[in-house]
Protein backbone atom coordinates (compact mmCIF):
# COMPACT_ATOMS: atom_id res chain seq x y z
CA UNK A 1 0.00 0.00 0.00
CA UNK A 2 1.36 3.37 -0.86
CA UNK A 3 0.67 6.53 0.06
CA UNK A 4 -0.07 9.50 -2.41
CA UNK A 5 2.04 12.58 -1.80
CA UNK A 6 1.64 14.13 -4.94
CA UNK A 7 1.34 17.72 -6.48
CA UNK A 8 -1.94 18.41 -7.48
CA UNK A 9 -0.85 19.19 -10.52
CA UNK A 10 2.50 17.97 -12.64
CA UNK A 11 3.05 21.54 -13.68
CA UNK A 12 2.27 22.86 -10.06
CA UNK A 13 5.05 24.63 -7.87
CA UNK A 14 5.24 23.98 -4.13
CA UNK A 15 3.03 26.11 -2.52
CA UNK A 16 3.72 29.73 -1.34
CA UNK A 17 5.09 33.28 -3.43
CA UNK A 18 5.06 33.29 -6.98
CA UNK A 19 5.54 29.67 -7.36
CA UNK A 20 1.52 29.60 -6.76
CA UNK A 21 0.86 32.22 -9.72
CA UNK A 22 2.42 29.98 -12.30
CA UNK A 23 0.45 26.91 -10.88
CA UNK A 24 -3.05 28.98 -11.28
CA UNK A 25 -2.34 29.72 -14.69
CA UNK A 26 -1.98 25.81 -15.55
CA UNK A 27 0.29 26.55 -17.91
CA UNK A 28 0.35 23.76 -20.71
CA UNK A 29 -3.58 23.63 -20.65
CA UNK A 30 -3.66 27.25 -21.38
CA UNK A 31 -1.32 27.29 -23.44
CA UNK A 32 -3.28 24.03 -25.40
CA UNK A 33 -6.65 25.79 -24.99
CA UNK A 34 -5.09 29.10 -26.57
CA UNK A 35 -3.74 27.22 -29.43
CA UNK A 36 -7.55 26.59 -30.84
CA UNK A 37 -8.24 30.25 -30.88
CA UNK A 38 -5.27 30.52 -32.99
CA UNK A 39 -6.56 27.39 -35.18
CA UNK A 40 -9.97 29.08 -35.67
CA UNK A 41 -8.66 31.94 -37.19
CA UNK A 42 -6.33 30.68 -39.17
CA UNK A 43 -9.36 28.98 -40.85
CA UNK A 44 -10.67 32.63 -41.79
CA UNK A 45 -9.99 33.55 -45.55
CA UNK A 46 -8.17 36.81 -44.55
CA UNK A 47 -6.41 36.68 -41.23
CA UNK A 48 -6.09 39.79 -39.42
CA UNK A 49 -3.60 39.49 -36.39
CA UNK A 50 -5.15 42.51 -35.11
CA UNK A 51 -8.21 40.90 -34.01
CA UNK A 52 -6.17 37.60 -33.66
CA UNK A 53 -4.58 39.33 -30.70
CA UNK A 54 -7.24 40.74 -29.19
CA UNK A 55 -9.36 37.31 -29.07
CA UNK A 56 -6.12 35.32 -27.55
CA UNK A 57 -5.45 38.47 -25.08
CA UNK A 58 -9.71 38.30 -24.48
CA UNK A 59 -9.12 34.13 -23.83
CA UNK A 60 -6.06 34.69 -22.02
CA UNK A 61 -7.87 37.23 -19.01
CA UNK A 62 -11.16 35.39 -18.97
CA UNK A 63 -9.97 31.40 -19.18
CA UNK A 64 -6.27 31.68 -18.17
CA UNK A 65 -7.10 34.35 -15.49
CA UNK A 66 -10.87 34.35 -14.46
CA UNK A 67 -11.76 31.00 -14.67
CA UNK A 68 -8.60 29.41 -13.25
CA UNK A 69 -8.98 32.22 -10.35
CA UNK A 70 -12.67 30.89 -9.56
CA UNK A 71 -11.71 27.25 -9.94
CA UNK A 72 -8.90 28.00 -7.17
CA UNK A 73 -11.47 29.77 -4.90
CA UNK A 74 -13.96 26.42 -5.69
CA UNK A 75 -13.01 24.24 -3.11
CA UNK A 76 -8.42 25.33 -3.74
CA UNK A 77 -7.72 22.22 -6.16
CA UNK A 78 -4.14 23.45 -6.28
CA UNK A 79 -3.39 24.15 -2.84
CA UNK A 80 -1.99 27.74 -3.30
CA UNK A 81 -1.93 30.46 -0.85
CA UNK A 82 -3.46 33.46 -3.01
CA UNK A 83 -5.92 35.25 -0.54
CA UNK A 84 -9.52 34.74 -1.52
CA UNK A 85 -9.83 38.39 -1.93
CA UNK A 86 -7.00 38.53 -4.17
CA UNK A 87 -8.73 35.36 -6.37
CA UNK A 88 -11.99 37.22 -6.75
CA UNK A 89 -9.61 40.48 -7.99
CA UNK A 90 -8.49 38.37 -10.79
CA UNK A 91 -11.44 37.27 -11.55
CA UNK A 92 -12.91 40.18 -11.85
CA UNK A 93 -10.00 42.07 -13.72
CA UNK A 94 -9.91 39.23 -15.90
CA UNK A 95 -13.24 38.72 -16.62
CA UNK A 96 -13.69 42.58 -17.03
CA UNK A 97 -10.65 42.81 -19.39
CA UNK A 98 -11.95 40.18 -21.71
CA UNK A 99 -15.76 41.62 -22.15
CA UNK A 100 -14.15 45.00 -22.51
CA UNK A 101 -12.03 43.65 -25.30
CA UNK A 102 -15.25 41.97 -26.57
CA UNK A 103 -17.46 45.32 -26.59
CA UNK A 104 -14.69 46.99 -28.90
CA UNK A 105 -15.30 44.14 -31.61
CA UNK A 106 -19.01 44.49 -31.55
CA UNK A 107 -17.90 48.27 -32.71
CA UNK A 108 -16.07 46.77 -35.57
CA UNK A 109 -16.64 43.21 -36.40
CA UNK A 110 -20.53 42.75 -35.77
CA UNK A 111 -22.66 43.20 -32.66
CA UNK A 112 -23.75 39.37 -33.20
CA UNK A 113 -20.64 39.18 -31.02
CA UNK A 114 -22.40 39.96 -28.27
CA UNK A 115 -24.02 36.85 -28.24
CA UNK A 116 -20.49 35.41 -27.82
CA UNK A 117 -19.43 37.58 -24.72
CA UNK A 118 -22.48 36.74 -23.17
CA UNK A 119 -21.75 32.86 -23.53
CA UNK A 120 -18.24 33.15 -22.27
CA UNK A 121 -19.01 34.80 -19.51
CA UNK A 122 -21.76 32.83 -18.37
CA UNK A 123 -19.79 29.45 -18.91
CA UNK A 124 -16.56 31.17 -17.23
CA UNK A 125 -19.07 31.41 -13.81
CA UNK A 126 -21.43 28.71 -14.62
CA UNK A 127 -18.60 26.20 -15.23
CA UNK A 128 -16.20 27.17 -12.31
CA UNK A 129 -18.36 27.87 -9.58
CA UNK A 130 -20.21 24.42 -10.64
CA UNK A 131 -23.40 26.64 -10.69
CA UNK A 132 -26.89 25.03 -10.52
CA UNK A 133 -25.72 22.01 -9.14
CA UNK A 134 -22.85 21.68 -11.55
CA UNK A 135 -25.08 21.43 -14.42
CA UNK A 136 -22.62 22.94 -16.38
CA UNK A 137 -19.81 21.19 -14.90
CA UNK A 138 -19.64 18.29 -17.38
CA UNK A 139 -16.97 16.69 -19.82
CA UNK A 140 -19.86 17.63 -22.47
CA UNK A 141 -19.86 21.37 -21.23
CA UNK A 142 -15.76 20.99 -20.80
CA UNK A 143 -15.41 20.22 -24.10
CA UNK A 144 -18.34 23.02 -25.51
CA UNK A 145 -16.98 25.63 -23.44
CA UNK A 146 -12.81 24.84 -23.78
CA UNK A 147 -12.63 23.55 -27.16
CA UNK A 148 -15.50 24.19 -29.83
CA UNK A 149 -16.23 27.82 -28.21
CA UNK A 150 -12.25 29.38 -28.70
CA UNK A 151 -12.65 28.16 -32.18
CA UNK A 152 -16.19 29.65 -33.50
CA UNK A 153 -15.33 32.80 -30.97
CA UNK A 154 -11.88 33.52 -33.17
CA UNK A 155 -13.37 32.45 -36.70
CA UNK A 156 -16.08 35.07 -36.21
CA UNK A 157 -14.17 37.52 -35.05
CA UNK A 158 -12.47 37.37 -38.28
CA UNK A 159 -14.93 37.20 -40.92
CA UNK A 160 -18.26 38.05 -38.99
CA UNK A 161 -20.01 34.95 -39.41
CA UNK A 162 -19.77 30.85 -39.55
CA UNK A 163 -19.12 28.79 -41.86
CA UNK A 164 -18.69 24.91 -41.74
CA UNK A 165 -14.73 24.61 -41.80
CA UNK A 166 -15.43 26.73 -38.65
CA UNK A 167 -18.08 23.76 -37.25
CA UNK A 168 -15.76 21.05 -38.34
CA UNK A 169 -12.82 22.19 -36.70
CA UNK A 170 -14.91 23.26 -33.35
CA UNK A 171 -16.17 19.40 -33.81
CA UNK A 172 -12.33 18.28 -33.69
CA UNK A 173 -11.06 20.99 -30.86
CA UNK A 174 -14.15 19.72 -28.57
CA UNK A 175 -13.21 16.38 -29.17
CA UNK A 176 -9.75 16.85 -28.20
CA UNK A 177 -11.02 18.87 -25.07
CA UNK A 178 -12.77 15.71 -24.59
CA UNK A 179 -10.14 13.46 -24.71
CA UNK A 180 -8.00 15.62 -22.30
CA UNK A 181 -11.02 15.69 -19.47
CA UNK A 182 -10.99 11.68 -19.79
CA UNK A 183 -7.30 11.63 -19.75
CA UNK A 184 -7.30 14.10 -16.41
CA UNK A 185 -9.97 13.47 -14.73
CA UNK A 186 -8.49 10.34 -13.06
CA UNK A 187 -5.37 11.72 -13.01
CA UNK A 188 -6.60 14.63 -10.63
CA UNK A 189 -8.29 12.34 -8.70
CA UNK A 190 -5.31 10.42 -8.21
CA UNK A 191 -3.43 13.39 -7.90
CA UNK A 192 -5.31 15.63 -5.02
CA UNK A 193 -8.42 13.14 -3.26
CA UNK A 194 -6.76 9.35 -3.37
CA UNK A 195 -4.92 8.63 -0.17
CA UNK A 196 -3.85 5.37 -0.48
CA UNK A 197 -3.26 2.97 -3.58
CA UNK A 198 -2.44 -1.04 -2.94
CA UNK A 199 -2.43 -4.02 -5.40
CA UNK A 200 -0.22 -5.68 -8.00
CA UNK A 201 0.00 -7.09 -11.20
CA UNK A 202 0.70 -10.36 -12.58
CA UNK A 203 1.74 -11.21 -15.33
CA UNK A 204 1.68 -14.68 -17.83
CA UNK A 205 5.22 -15.58 -16.95
CA UNK A 206 4.46 -15.18 -13.15
CA UNK A 207 5.99 -11.37 -12.44
CA UNK A 208 4.52 -9.00 -9.27
CA UNK A 209 4.81 -6.15 -9.99
CA UNK A 210 3.23 -3.22 -7.55
CA UNK A 211 1.06 -0.70 -8.37
CA UNK A 212 0.91 2.64 -7.11
CA UNK A 213 -0.62 6.33 -7.49
CA UNK A 214 2.29 6.77 -10.42
CA UNK A 215 1.60 3.96 -11.83
CA UNK A 216 -1.51 4.40 -12.12
CA UNK A 217 -1.23 8.04 -13.35
CA UNK A 218 1.66 7.30 -15.57
CA UNK A 219 0.33 6.81 -19.15
CA UNK A 220 -2.68 9.14 -19.25
CA UNK A 221 -0.15 11.54 -17.67
CA UNK A 222 2.32 10.84 -20.55
CA UNK A 223 -0.34 11.51 -23.39
CA UNK A 224 -1.50 14.81 -21.61
CA UNK A 225 1.88 15.88 -21.46
CA UNK A 226 2.38 15.18 -25.42
CA UNK A 227 -0.98 16.59 -26.63
CA UNK A 228 -0.29 20.07 -24.86
CA UNK A 229 2.82 20.25 -26.69
CA UNK A 230 1.45 18.66 -30.29
CA UNK A 231 -1.93 21.36 -30.03
CA UNK A 232 -0.28 24.43 -29.80
CA UNK A 233 2.56 23.34 -32.62
CA UNK A 234 -0.18 22.30 -35.07
CA UNK A 235 -1.78 26.11 -34.00
CA UNK A 236 1.41 27.55 -34.66
CA UNK A 237 2.30 25.90 -38.07
CA UNK A 238 -0.86 26.53 -39.26
CA UNK A 239 -0.14 30.43 -38.05
CA UNK A 240 3.45 30.82 -39.89
CA UNK A 241 1.83 29.57 -42.98
CA UNK A 242 -0.53 31.58 -43.00
CA UNK A 243 1.67 34.66 -42.36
Amino acid sequence: MAETTDRPAFYALPPGGWRDYWSLLHPPYTLWHLSYVVIGACLAPTLELRWLGETLLAFFLAMGLAAHALDELNGRPLRTRIPDGLLRAIAVVGLAGAIGLGLHGTLEVSPWLWAFIGAGAFLVVAYNLELFGGAFHSDLWFALAWGAFPVLTAYFAQTATVRVEAVFAAGACAALSAAQRVLSTPVRRLRRTVVTVSGELETTDGVREPIDASTLRAAPERALRWLSVAVPSVAAAMLVARL
